[in-house]
């Protein structure tokens, strides 16, 4: 299996114009705002240190870079060759690799995991942004790179951000301006149901090891200048047990 065509394209098109400059994408917030304190709730319950950590859907590759100072090897991975080769300009010091993989390719998948082994992964964002039957292989993807000693960090937009960026998609003067390539690249997010976010990844025989609520930071700011944050909620997964 492999995402459509249609969507492929429409992730090349979206990274293909995107600004070559940090935060020139709305998702695109300073690590300090976003993967610092994801590896907060993330690092007491990796086992393995040692492992790799693989960013899955890394876009221009902010956050794998700075999870490349927190672990011995980082390496973003992204649907998009666009993004790919704009992560790799923005990190011209090389302190991660990055590389092209569609997550709905098992083939692909699996061959990642018999070249790295078993592996840390961290996932902002990505189900929404997944076409509906996508969403079942992206875990599954994640559940063959944790392996038995890999542990996997997932946040996701929670039902609550929906009325959020619609309030933002509607307002009168339009959306924010880094909101527009999103619809116009026909990358609306879709819902994803609270109730099935962590069924999703327990569906592939991962155990859900730590849960909660924190919200993601966008790079766009409300009326009063406070930067605009939607509800999310994450997840660390692994396998339980020997």
């Amino acid at each position: 299996m492999s995402v459509t065509t249609r969507y492929r394209n429409a992730w090349e098109g979206f990274w293909q114009e995107a600004p070559d400059e940090p935060g020139g994408v709305i998702w695109d917030a300073d690590p300090s705002r976003t993967a610092a304190r994801h590896v907060a709730l993330f690092e007491p319950h990796v086992e393995e240190r040692r492992l790799p950590v693989l960013d899955l859907g890394c876009g221009n590759g902010t956050q794998t870079r700075y999870l490349a100072g927190r672990f011995p090897r980082a390496l973003g991975l992204d649907l998009s060759p666009a993004a790919v080769d704009l992560a790799r300009r923005q990190d011209p010091d090389g302190r991660a690799e990055y590389a092209q993989l569609d997550a709905t390719d098992g083939p692909a998948v699996l061959d990642l995991h018999e070249r790295l082994g078993d592996a840390n992964v961290y996932v902002r964002g990505v189900i929404h942004q997944s076409e509906p039957a996508d969403r079942r292989p992206v875990a599954e993807a994640v559940a063959t790179l944790v392996g038995r000693r890999g542990r996997a960090f997932v946040v996701e937009l929670s039902e609550a951000a929906k009325p959020v960026l619609m309030g933002l998609a509607q307002r009168p003067e339009g959306p924010p301006p880094k909101l527009r390539p999103v619809f116009a690249h026909g990358l609306a997010p879709a819902e994803v149901a609270d109730a099935t976010f962590a069924e999703l990844f327990r569906a592939t025989g991962l155990a859900v090891l730590a849960s909660g609520d924190m919200p993601l930071s966008l790079t766009e700011s409300a009326a009063d200048g406070s930067p605009i944050e939607l509800p999310a909620r994450w997840l660390v997964v692994g396998v339980d047990g020997p």
